[in-house]
Formats: C-alpha cells, structure tokens, sequence
C-alpha cells in the first residue's frame, strides 16, 4: 500500500538523490550481516532517484525514474521497524538492504548504493528525523491523554469572596523603630544617635590616612610613545643649543684676549714713536745751541 492510496493523508519529502544504484544482492551467507563486497557490478539492475517521504507515523522509500517520475520500488518503514526494513552492511557506509513489497505481501531484498558518503549521511539523517517525530508525537497525545484525565478528577469549587463586608476592620501590628541606631552603621559606629542632652551626634568621619612615605612616581611610558619621542627630540635641540652657546662664549672670550693683544701692541708702538720723536726733538735743540755758540 503506497501513500498515494490513502487521500487523507499529508506527505511531507525529507530527503531527495538524485541518482542512486540497485543491486541484485546474493542470500544471506552468515547471520552477521550483508557484505557489499560480495555484490559484483553486473548485478546493478537499475539506477535512478530516491525519495524519502513521511506521512504521519509511517516512512516511505522511494526509487523513482528521474525523467518520468515512474515508480520502481517501494520500502516501506513501520514506526519502530526501522533494523528490519533498512539494513546497513558490515563493510561500508554507503550502502543498504532494503525490503521491498508489492503491496499484495510478497517481499524482496536488494542492495542500495550511495555514490557519496554525505548522501548516506544524509539518508540515515532523514530517517532517524521521521523516527523522532514520531516519538515526539506520540508524546504529546499521551501527555494531552493525561492531562484531560487529571482534569476530570479536579473538583471545582465555586470562587470565595474576601472583600471585607460593611463594618469590618482590618488590624495591623507594626513594631515601632528603636531609638538606637542599629544595623551595620551602628556597628561601624557610624551611625548617629542622641546624646544625654536629647541633641542628636552629628556623623563624624575619620581623616583619610596620611601617607607613609613618598608619593610614588607614575611609571614611566613606554620608549616608542610619542610624547617620550617629543620629548627626548626636544631635549636634544636644548642640549645643542646650549652646547653651540657655550662654543660661541668660549670663542668670544679668546677673541677678547687677542683683542687685548692688539691693543697692548699699538700702545708700544706708539710709545715707541714718542721716544723717537722726543730723541730727534732734543737732538735738534742740541745742535742749534752748537750754532748759536
């Protein structure tokens, strides 16, 4: 019986490859299992598309010709039924046995063959997909199952009224605050109380600690920080400053010795002169009281 027998139902497509291989698979030789490598490639009977499609509890594979949509085969998944249907070999990961039926009760096995390892992947994925679905499902109805009979034993009375009737009171006992200061301030002995005078204590705090020592330095920055390379480059010209301004001092004061030189030197000649002009003065007075005599 195939899923478009029942009009009722709702099918829902899981998974879909595009191409996948039949094999004509030899009988069981050991109760372990199937082998895949003891299928040979001419017995491949035909090649085509597998659906896998979900109806409500039940799950479907289908092997469908790829061009005209004509069904080959059909396996059919019972809920909870999944090991006997669809049988994974011993020696590989992509290929199945699947149990197929004619819908008149005869059954068959042949091999499936995935050319991908992530389509067999995906394969198992889709039918333990339906498998949770179904479980989840089944859940619910029973939980909704008994919640509805927990719902027929409730006995249920009829709303009570509190509202307080014409002339009723209400009484409330509250503890009066004590005039002590109590709680984590008072244990600090921060809170502020009364004195015997009845004035309240004002809050006094102490003064914050006086440091010990020195206060310590910031750390110094990092070498690569701007500021530092400003800084350092600014250092440097002060420092080429001063050491040009200490030069042109040093020259000036040994251009002022040698001016002293000079000088010293022009008055020695000049007094040298003077001697010379005083020597040929007196001379020339010597020799005119020769010829006055």
């Amino acid at each position: 019986m195939s899923f478009e027998e029942d009009e009722d139902s709702f099918e829902h497509t899981l998974l879909v490859v595009r191409e996948v291989a039949v094999y004509k698979i030899p009988p069981r030789s050991t109760s372990g299992g199937y082998k895949c490598g003891e299928w040979l490639q001419s017995d491949k009977i035909w090649s085509g598309r597998l659906r896998v499609v979900s109806c409500k509890d039940r799950c479907e594979i289908r092997l469908e010709d790829p061009n005209s949509g004509d069904l080959f085969a059909a396996c059919f998944v019972p809920p909870g039924q999944r090991e006997t249907s669809v049988e994974p070999v011993l020696d590989s990961s992509r290929y199945f046995v699947l149990k197929i039926e004619d819908g008149a009760g005869k059954h068959a096995f042949i091999g499936l063959g995935f050319a991908e390892r992530n389509e067999a992947f995906d394969f198992n994925v889709a039918l333990s997909d339906h498998e949770k679905y179904v479980r989840r499902e089944h859940e619910k109805e029973a939980g909704e199952t008994s919640a509805d009979g927990a719902a027929d034993g409730i006995d249920i009375h009829p709303a009570v009224n509190h509202r307080l009737r014409e002339g009723e009171t209400i009484r409330i006992n509250v503890k009066p605050k004590p005039t002590s200061g109590t709680g984590m301030l008072s244990a600090a002995g921060l809170a502020g109380g009364t004195t015997a005078t009845g004035k309240a204590k004002t809050l006094s705090l102490a003064p914050p600690p006086v440091a010990a020592g020195k206060i310590r330095s910031p750390l110094p920055p990092p070498p690569n920080d701007p500021a530092v390379v400003r800084t350092s480059t600014a250092g440097g010209r002060a420092a080429k400053d001063s050491s040009n301004t200490s030069n042109r001092s040093s020259t000036d004061s040994l251009s002022d010795f040698s001016q002293l030189e000079v000088d010293e030197g022009i008055n020695r000649r000049r007094k040298d002169e003077n001697c010379i002009r005083m020597g040929g003065l007196l001379r020339f007075r010597h020799m005119n009281s020769l010829l006055l005599k």
